[in-house]
C-alpha cells in the first residue's frame, strides 16, 4: 500500500515541517488542523476538531491513512486539565481511525517534560532530574500530560496491531506562527524590538543555563527523525530523544544572535527578568513596527510565546539530551545550533515576518 500520511497538528512548527519532508519524499500527505493553512504546496488540508470524534467522523470519511503523526496540543490551566484534554485529542483521532484498518504506524511528538516534569513543576518540587536526559530513566512520580498521551497511544497500538514511536524534543527552533512553544521567533522579535527602541538584547534566563550547556531540536531534524522511525523498522514500538547533535552554552550563542540584528548582548545579571513581562511593555510597539516595515503579521502574540521560552531560559539546571539510542540505530542527522537560529532568522525576514 502506498504511503498515506495524516499530520495531527500540521498548521504548528512540527506538522508544518514534517509536512514539507513528508510531501518530498512522495507520500501522500493530509493536514489536519481547526483551521488548516494552505501555504504548503501539495499538501491537503483536513479541517476539524480533535475534541469533537463526529467532526474528525465527518473529516476524515474518505481518508484512509497508513501513518498518523501526532503534533498536537492544548495548553490549559491545570496540568489535570492538560491530562484530560490532551489524552482525549490522542483517544479521540485513533479510535476515529480504528475501524478504518489502514493504520501501519503511529508516531506522537512529546518532549523533555517526561523527564523534567510538567512545565515548571520541577522547580516547584525541588528536584532536579539527571542529566544527559536517557530514554532509561523511568517515568516521574508527578502528573503529565505526556505520560496520558503515551497510554492512549500503547491502548490503541494493542488493540489495532499498529507500530508506534514516540518522540521526544527539546526547545524546538523553527518557522511557525501562533505557536504555543516558539523559542525562536520569540527571541528574533524580542532582538526587533532591541534594535528599533536601542535597547540591549539582555539575557531573561537563570545563571545555570546561561553558564551551562544545553542543546535544541531543529524542526527539519525532527520530521527527518519521524519519517526516519515511521520507515524503519528496528525504530518501531521505542521512544526516542531527537536534538541537533551539538551542545552549546547561552553565554557564547546570546552575543551571537544580538550580532545578527546588530544590537548589543547583556548577559545574566544576577536575577532572571521574564522575556514575558519585557515584551508586554511593546504589543503596541510592534504593531508600529509592522506597519513600518510593512510586515504581515502586527499581532505580537502570534509570533513571540515568551512564557514558555522564560520557562526554558529559567530552568535551575543545564539541560542535556543524551541521543545514542537513535545513532546506534541507524539515525546520523546532525545540525549545528547556531545554524538554526540564523536560518530561522533569515527566513522570517525572507518571509517579512521581521524587518
Amino acid at each position: 500500500m502506498k504511503e498515506v500520511a495524516l499530520v495531527v497538528g500540521a498548521s504548528g512548527i512540527v506538522g508544518n515541517n514534517l509536512s514539507q519532508e513528508l510531501l518530498s519524499n512522495g507520500w501522500t500527505t493530509y493536514g489536519l488542523a481547526r483551521r488548516p493553512k494552505s501555504n504548503i504546496q501539495g499538501l491537503h488540508p483536513v479541517a476539524a476538531d480533535l475534541l469533537d470524534p463526529d467532526s474528525l467522523t465527518n473529516a476524515l470519511a474518505n481518508i484512509n491513512p497508513t501513518h498518523v503523526f501526532i503534533t498536537s496540543w492544548m495548553r490549559n490551566e491545570t496540568e489535570a486539565d492538560n491530562i484530560r484534554v490532551n489524552s482525549a485529542m490522542v483517544r479521540n483521532i485513533l479510535n476515529v481511525l480504528s475501524p478504518k484498518g489502514t493504520l501501519q504506524h503511529v508516531a506522537l511528538v512529546t518532549g523533555l517534560k517526561h523527564y523534567l516534569g510538567p512545565f515548571d513543576a520541577y522547580a516547584k518540587a525541588g528536584f532536579l532530574p539527571v542529566t544527559p536526559l536517557s530514554e532509561e530513566q523511568p517515568r516521574l512520580d508527578l502528573e503529565n500530560f505526556y505520560y496520558a498521551q503515551e497510554d492512549e497511544l500503547y491502548a490503541a497500538a494493542a488493540r489495532d496491531g499498529f507500530t508506534w514511536s514516540v518522540h521526544r524534543p527539546h526547545t524546538i527552533i523553527g518557522k511557525a506562527t501562533g505557536n504555543l512553544m516558539n523559542m525562536g521567533t520569540t527571541l528574533a522579535v524580542y532582538a526587533t524590538i532591541c534594535a528599533e527602541k536601542g535597547l540591549p538584547f539582555r539575557w531573561p534566563g537563570s545563571g545555570a543555563q546561561w553558564k551551562g550547556l544545553s542543546d535544541v531540536t531543529d524542526a527539519r531534524v525532527l520530521a527527518k527523525h519521524l519519517l526516519w522511525a515511521a520507515t524503519t523498522k528496528k525504530a518501531h514500538n521505542e521512544a526516542f530523544n531527537v536534538v541537533n547533535g551539538d551542545y552549546f552554552r547561552w553565554q557564547h550563542l546570546w552575543p551571537k544572535l544580538a550580532s545578527f540584528f546588530g544590537i548589543e548582548a547583556v548577559g545574566y545579571e544576577g536575577e532572571i527578568k521574564p522575556l514575558e513581562a519585557e515584551l508586554s511593555k511593546y504589543e503596541s510597539e510592534w504593531t508600529s513596527i509592522a506597519n513600518k516595515y510593512k510586515l504581515v503579521e502586527p499581532d505580537l502574540h502570534q509570533l513571540a510565546s515568551a512564557w514558555h521560552t522564560d520557562l526554558d531560559l529559567g530552568r535551575p539546571i543545564e539541560v542535556m539530551t543524551d541521543m545514542s539510542k537513535s545513532r546506534k540505530l541507524g539515525f546520523l542527522v546532525y545540525q549545528k545550533t547556531e545554524d538554526s537560529f540564523f536560518d530561522l532568522f533569515k527566513q522570517l525576514r525572507l518571509d517579512n515576518l521581521i524587518p
